[in-house]
């Protein structure tokens, strides 16, 4: 295994989630992600833990439910590891095994270049950056973003409590994104517009997809991936347009890949998620989440920047 993975593997086992000797943990992983997944069960191994590799069949949309076997892995688990081609966070399995006290990690459509690049930024700058911004949002009742191609958007953040991704899940029942880096919340409504250069689960858009938000819904998208976007949520059923959350990339070592489990990590970025959000304080619960990126954002809470034209201002 390549040094700098190793060590972003390490860095997963130890310091995000501090496993113990004699703990049971989990580590579920599809055809896509074998070797991240095969590295990270033989650490926590080496850690002293009891350590279980599963491996699921994919799913095709974010925010699909696991196999039920799967979901009893995780519930039986004191720790959970997801390195997967889709995304379980936001699933009631993630949320019921968190809810009975595992700690864990969500890694949808990680690669092993994306993990040791991303693990290895500054975890204490990190992590005061999320901090700051969640601490943010929760005292918020109102965000409003812009950016240079269009964005105008308005989002209902009243009495919302925000959750920094900082990648500090050594407490019981802590969940997270890794590779981490963010601030985000799940807002009551919103409404305007947003202009997403990357999406969930279909990549870049150049130009950007113009999506149109009114009551708290994704009402229109243009643009083929915009398009594409539509599609996806609306198969989920009508819930599946729900404004989600409002997250701030705050990870130096993230780019833009395509891959949004990246490019939503990145310093100066906003992105926005529709579908499910009972996993992130909010209220919809629906088999699928996707989140769209907004690059050059000028971010403001209740009247203090955040991002000013792409950069952290905080």
């Amino acid at each position: 295994m390549p040094t700098d993975l190793a060590r972003a593997v390490e860095t997963v086992i130890h310091r995000c989630l501090a496993v113990r000797p004699g703990e049971e943990v989990v580590v579920v992983g599809d055809a896509s992600t074998a070797d991240i997944s095969a590295a990270l069960r033989d650490e926590a191994e080496r850690a002293g833990a009891d350590a279980t590799l599963t491996v699921a069949t994919a799913r095709t949309t974010d925010g699909q439910e696991p196999s039920k076997a799967v979901a009893a892995a995780l519930a039986a688990a004191d720790v959970f590891i997801a390195p997967t081609a889709w995304s379980i966070s936001h699933t009631r399995a993630r949320k019921a095994a968190s809810d009975a006290g595992a700690r864990g990690a969500t890694m949808p459509h990680v690669t092993a270049d994306m993990l040791a690049r991303l693990m290895a930024a500054d975890f204490d700058l990190m992590g005061e950056r999320s901090n700051k911004v969640a601490d943010l949002l929760t005292g918020a009742s109102t965000a409003r973003i812009t950016c240079p191609r269009g964005t105008d958007l308005t989002l209902d953040l009243t009495g919302r409590d925000a959750i920094p991704d900082d990648g500090d899940l050594t407490a019981p029942g802590a969940f997270g994104n890794l590779p981490c880096g963010e601030g985000f919340i799940s807002p009551i409504g919103g409404d305007g517009t947003l202009y997403a250069s990357s999406l969930a689960a279909i990549g870049l858009a150049d130009p950007p997809a113009r999506l149109t938000l009114r009551d708290g819904r994704l009402a229109t998208a243009e643009g083929p991936e915009g398009e594409r976007l539509l599609e996806r949520l609306t198969a989920a059923g009508d819930l599946g347009t729900n404004l989600a959350e409002l997250g701030v990339g705050t990870n130096e070592r993230a780019g833009l890949t395509g891959n949004i489990l990246e490019d939503e990590k990145m310093l100066g970025t906003v992105h926005v998620a529709f579908g499910a959000s009972a996993g992130i304080g909010g209220t919809v619960s629906v088999p699928v989440h996707l989140d769209v990126l907004v690059l050059d954002a000028t971010l403001t809470l209740d009247g203090t920047t955040v991002l000013d034209a792409g950069r952290f201002a905080l």
